[in-house]
């Protein structure tokens, strides 16, 4: 699949002497759904509002569908919707208006019909003629989605969309991103709710202070990264886990009424058999077991603390 974003050494030092991006590098595909996790300072909204145009880099570059961000920037922002974290909209304007306001920015000709189209999509046709100070924080959520997509762009970022918004709106806010994904458009997403990311993205990256430190696909990345537990609910309380079988990865649990073992999700030969035998001849019987596998949150918090 060709990359319709290439970002290459792309640095941003503040005024201040903060560096918020350190030499970032970064091809994002047509037609997927990338999603960048980071936490709070991380430089993701820096990262997009430099691809954006918003920011200017330090020292980099940024191509969109193979225009330069700086020397051909009408036609690589032609290309880009950006959703915004804020909710910053016009509030004595109706609806329709901004909307098609935000389509006349680009020089485009009125197109009443692709504004219904999105308006209805959305959610948003029985409110058009509503003032945006009338409407709900969700409402104006969906208000700035609609802007971004007046001008019918090949790429949407998302950043932090569905932050403060409620479960039926965040669940219709998804099958949109799908639907969008279906036409042929590229998301680019961040989002404090991993499990979305663990359900929509194709790909992920992690960004820490500045540093883009894991870019996978999300199915390889749960495959390399991911562990597996095997939790033992035990006959008779442990107060320590024998000596004999220091040899697994064990650790006490509920005071000693569980016993949990950690191996390779990945891994063909995971020991279990070994570990089930050798408590055997330890005298260590046991009443119930389930396994569970580490979530992409698991992941993340993992290597961000290891960057810390």
């Amino acid at each position: 699949m060709p990359a319709i974003i290439s970002v290459a050494s792309l640095s941003k030092i503040y005024a201040s002497g903060f560096q918020a991006l350190k030499n970032i590098n970064l091809e994002i595909r047509s037609g997927e759904i990338f999603a960048l996790l980071g936490p709070n300072g991380a430089g993701k909204t820096t990262l997009i509002s430099t691809i954006c145009g918003i920011v200017k880099a330090s020292a980099g570059s940024v191509k969109v569908d193979g225009h330069d961000i700086v020397s051909d920037w009408r036609a690589a922002r032609a290309l880009i919707g950006l959703v915004p974290q804020e909710l910053t909209t016009d509030a004595f304007e109706t609806v329709w208006a901004t909307v098609s306001f935000s389509r006349g920015l680009f020089g485009l000709a009125a197109k009443p019909a692709h504004i219904e189209k999105v308006l209805k999509e959305l959610s948003l046709w029985e409110k058009k003629d509503n003032m945006i100070r009338t409407l709900s924080g969700g409402m104006k959520r969906r208000v700035l989605i609609a802007k971004a997509l007046s001008h019918e762009p090949r790429i949407l970022f998302l950043d932090e969309p569905t932050a403060g918004v409620d479960v039926e709106l965040r669940r219709d806010m998804w099958e949109l991103v799908r639907t969008l994904r279906e036409t042929g458009v590229t998301i680019i997403l961040t989002t404090h709710y991993i499990d979305e990311a663990e359900e929509m993205a194709d790909r992920i990256g992690v960004i820490s202070k500045g540093e883009l430190i894991l870019v996978e696909e999300k199915a390889e990345l749960m495959r390399k990264l991911g562990k597996k537990q095997l939790t033992l609910q035990l006959q008779n309380k442990l107060e320590r886990i024998p000596s004999e079988l220091a040899g697994h990865q064990l650790a006490l649990g509920s005071n000693g009424c569980e016993l949990v073992y950690t191996y390779d999700a990945k891994d063909d030969r995971t020991g279990i058999a070994a570990l089930l035998k050798e408590l055997g001849a330890a005298g260590i019987q046991f009443k119930d077991l389930h396994t569970s596998q580490s979530s992409l949150e698991d992941i993340f918090v993992s290597l961000v603390k290891d960057r810390t």
